[in-house]
């Protein structure tokens, strides 16, 4: 007595099949889509992995630092060593430019207007251009003035030598007007030197000279023959070839003494023309 449901009414059973088939093909379909473009099963087998950014592969490195970036470094260091180095060199040109300049404008000029052994005017602008060895002493002087005349020409001989250095002009400036006279003079330098020139003058002109290198001089008392010595400062000067004085030798400095000193204020003169701090 019992009918199917299926027998009663199939057409309701044909319909709730079919509506079954669509919703199973809708879900088959939504299936294939999620696990085609999203993470698929892999995914929901290690949840951890999930959502979390790959680690960024980088090729040809073996650690953090390469000699690459070592040898970018280790230039960038050297250069910035070397500027360092070249503006603490520039600065102390500079200073030391301005303690010339100090003293060779303030304390000694340098400045002269004298005769030389030839009997030819010649003022202290007549040497511009050239570095000056100046000693101040007296044709009658026994044995200092002799001396120094030997070691400021050994000097001078010394630095011809010497492929690239300058010419250094020696002088020779008397403080006896009295009894120097130009051919006193003359005869006296070519007792040395054919480089060496002898400067003189009258009394004024000769004390404007020693006034303006800060030279002492005194003539002492005469004896029965009217003979006499001249107390002086026994000093060579250096002057450069702006005019300026720039260094000085006592008595006591040997000529590889005065040498070296002369060559380290040439190599400071030649900076101080081209340096920027000017």
């Amino acid at each position: 007595m019992f009918i199917s449901y299926s027998t009663k009414f199939p057409y309701c059973f044909r319909l709730n099949l079919c509506v079954r088939k669509t919703v199973n093909g809708l879900h088959n379909v939504i299936a294939l889509r999620f696990f085609k473009n999203g993470p698929g099963l892999q995914s929901f087998s290690n949840p951890t992995s999930q959502g979390l950014p790959k680690k960024k592969e980088v090729f040809g490195k073996k650690g953090p630092i390469s000699y690459k970036t070592l040898l970018v470094t280790a230039g960038l260091s050297g250069s910035l060593l070397a500027f360092m180095l070249y503006v603490r060199k520039e600065k102390e040109a500079a200073i030391q430019l301005e303690r010339n300049r100090a003293l060779g404008k303030a304390a000694i000029s340098g400045k002269f207007n004298l005769v030389d052994h030839n009997g030819v005017k010649k003022s202290s602008d007549d040497f511009l251009g050239q570095w000056l060895l100046v000693y101040f002493g007296f044709t009658h002087c026994p044995d200092i003035c002799p001396d120094e005349i030997e070691k400021l020409v050994k000097v001078v001989d010394n630095l011809d030598q010497m492929k690239g250095v300058p010419k250094v002009q020696p002088l020779f400036i008397t403080v006896d007007p009295d009894r120097d006279s130009i051919q006193s003079v003359e005869k006296y330098v070519k007792e040395f030197s054919p480089k060496l020139i002898g400067l003189t003058g009258n009394k004024e002109q000769i004390a404007e000279a020693c006034k303006n290198f800060r030279v002492y001089f005194s003539a002492g008392p005469r004896d029965q023959d009217d003979d006499y010595i001249v107390d002086h400062t026994i000093i060579v000067y250096l002057i450069n070839p702006d005019g300026e004085f720039v260094d000085y030798y006592g008595q006591n400095k040997t000529s590889e003494n005065i040498s070296a000193g002369i060559l380290l204020n040439m190599s400071k003169f030649d900076q101080s023309k081209h340096s920027f701090w000017k």
